[in-house]
């Protein structure tokens, strides 16, 4: 070894605390999942609808690596990728969808549409099923994020 070489400094050894790791309360829990029910049930009455409107429902909470789709839906030769959103009002659901959310959607939409070649030839279109409390469900076609312009 060389004399000339500067010792290296060990860093003291340090006695950490123990992480504390709080568990969720039962309430916490429970309301987590009476949120979750209701969303499942919200995409079921939003299916509901749009078959009586005269879609068929290819699917339910796709995953995509883009993101996740409520409802994929076509009619005719349109592919509607459909956003569930339910809130205490519906002007509150109808502005829930944002515009980073409105880029995935898209994003899921077209990574849908290249993994099945039988959906070719599809319009792509991004749909959104506002829900609120004692209201009906209302279907709007063709949303653009909130927020965005028509620009």
């Amino acid at each position: 070894m060389s004399a000339d070489r500067p010792a290296t400094r060990r860093p003291p050894d340090r006695i950490r605390a123990p992480k504390v790791v709080r568990a969720k309360r039962r309430w916490r829990i429970a309301l987590g999942a009476a949120s979750h029910r209701l969303g499942h049930r919200s995409e079921w009455l939003a299916a509901a609808l749009l078959m009586a409107k005269g879609y068929q429902v290819l699917g339910f909470r796709l995953k995509t690596r883009a993101g996740e789709i409520d409802i994929l839906a076509r009619r005719a030769r349109v592919l509607a990728v459909v956003e569930v959103k339910r809130r205490a009002t519906l002007e509150a659901a109808l502005t829930a969808l944002g515009p980073d959310q409105y880029d995935r959607l898209l994003a899921a939409g077209r990574s849908v549409l290249r993994q099945r070649p039988s959906l070719a030839g599809h319009v792509l279109r991004i749909d959104m099923v506002a829900l609120a409390p004692g209201r009906f469900p209302r279907h709007r076609r063709g949303v653009v994020a909130f927020g965005r312009g028509a620009a």
